[in-house]
């Protein structure tokens, strides 16, 4: 008898320890890279993230080792306690293991304040979502001696992967209600104030970084935002907020380089991606976008500013009821260059600007002109094809009138109007280029050769 007794303890023993250490066989995620001889095609939308299910208790136990489940820490996970500590003690933990993992358990979301999470980690560690996290419920939950700027900050981290089939969802509706939020005033009037509301994820000073597989959405601000990082791979993702929620750009990269943004569905209400100054080698495939502001590199050169971004390629990817398709826009009065970017093989579907420059841009009406501007050269537009709202032209280069927008090349453009047969011509101020092929409307305002003003000024320079 008292042989079977320890036996049920034995057992008891081994099913509790499973339960509170279990983690996916799959910890380790190599960093991919692309070809970019492979041949361009648009694929089929990225299909959505499916849903994680809960492992089996034998999954539990077969691989325990490193794994630290935020429940051991004393998480609860019912939404409404704040279980902000206990994500700290097993980020300390599983951050000090080599292939360490820190596990959001499946089924359960637990509620998280802004919090930054410092590296550095030990090698191959993995930030595993199965549930939900989820913040402070609004503005008015916030703590007041929390930062209301951002959410989750990681902090030079090294080779970590923040991965899972898991949610975080930003719970922005109450922000966006903020009178300080872009709205409506007298006489259909849109005012502006500054307002400070949390980015959701925020990577700041980290490498060799993969995010994978999250679903991210309602964001009280941007969903993601990297900033000073390097070598980070971005891949089946799907962040969702209303197409009518302020500022609520997808991923948001500045001073970042060598990253891929690959195979996503990001529908939100302000730019799907949007590149700032310091970006360089920028590779973006196979992205679903829209509603929203398209794909954007900018805005640039705010506050006269000095900003350069080099070497950005969006491909193969889809753009979908739009306010815009590709968008490049700086502001008058800034300095520095963009060159090097190549749009290829993108489907535009009822896109309001398809193809756009603005060196014009600008939040207000009452915005002075300036004789300098971001020298923006060496632009390609491949297979753009689809349809555009005809509410706008389906391409628009304003460039400026002191800095021309030079070497500008357009082939295999296509874009007729999603409602009836009136075709607008493209719009050119001030931009060199060439026509390689056949476009649909003909673009014929394109001028020739390098302007006077480029050879002989010191443009660009970065």
């Amino acid at each position: 008898m008292v042989g079977f007794r320890l036996f049920l303890l034995t057992f008891g023993l081994i099913m509790f320890c499973g339960e509170a250490r279990y983690h996916q066989h799959h910890r380790k995620h190599k960093h991919s890279s692309y070809h970019h001889d492979h041949a361009s095609h648009i694929s089929m939308p990225p299909s959505v993230p499916p849903e994680a299910s809960a492992p089996s208790p034998d999954e539990n136990w077969k691989e325990y080792m490193g794994t630290y489940d935020v429940r051991m820490f004393g998480a609860v996970g019912d939404g409404e306690t704040d279980d902000t500590e206990t994500f700290k003690m097993a980020w300390d933990s599983a951050c000090g293991t080599d292939s360490g993992m820190l596990l959001v358990p499946y089924g359960y979301t637990f509620m998280i304040q802004s919090t930054i999470f410092t590296g550095p980690c030990q090698t191959g560690f993995v930030f595993q979502v199965d549930g939900t996290i989820v913040p402070p419920d609004g503005p008015d939950s916030w703590p007041k001696n929390n930062s209301r700027r951002q959410w989750l900050v990681f902090y030079r981290v090294d080779k970590m992967s923040l991965q899972g089939g898991g949610l975080i969802d930003g719970k922005g509706h109450k922000w966006w209600d903020l009178p300080c939020k872009p709205h409506k005033g007298a006489n259909r009037t849109m005012l502006r104030q500054p307002c400070d509301s949390p980015i959701a994820i925020r990577f700041f000073m980290s490498n060799n970084l993969t995010v994978q597989g999250i679903k991210i959405s309602n964001s009280p601000q941007f969903h993601f935002r990297f900033d000073n990082c390097k070598n980070v791979h971005i891949e089946s993702i799907h962040i969702t907020a209303p197409a009518l929620s302020p500022n609520t750009d997808g991923i948001h990269i500045e001073n970042t380089n060598n990253v891929e943004i690959y195979n996503s569905v990001i529908s939100n209400g302000d730019d799907c991606v949007s590149i700032g100054s310091g970006c360089y080698d920028v590779d973006i495939r196979n992205i679903t976008c829209g509603p929203g502001h398209g794909i954007s590199i900018g805005s640039l050169g705010n506050r006269y500013s000095r900003a350069c971004a080099t070497n950005i390629t969006v491909r193969d990817s889809v753009i979908k009821n739009s306010d815009n398709g590709v968008r490049i826009k700086t502001w008058q009065g800034g300095s520095g260059a963009v060159s090097g970017v190549t749009f290829q093989n993108i489907h535009m579907d009822n896109v309001r600007n398809p193809i756009i420059i603005d060196q014009f841009y600008c939040l207000s009406k009452d915005c002075a002109n300036h004789t300098s501007a971001v020298y923006l050269s060496d632009i390609q537009y491949i297979g753009i094809k689809g349809t555009y709202n005809i509410r706008s032209r389906p391409m628009n280069f304003a460039c400026s009138d002191a800095i021309p927008c030079t070497n500008i090349t357009l082939s295999d453009v296509e874009l007729l109007p999603a409602k009836g047969d009136v075709v607008l011509d493209p719009f050119c101020q001030n931009v060199y280029g060439e026509v390689q092929t056949l476009t649909i409307p003909p673009v014929s305002c394109l001028l020739e050769g390098t302007p006077r003003s480029v050879l002989e000024n010191d443009v660009g320079y970065c």
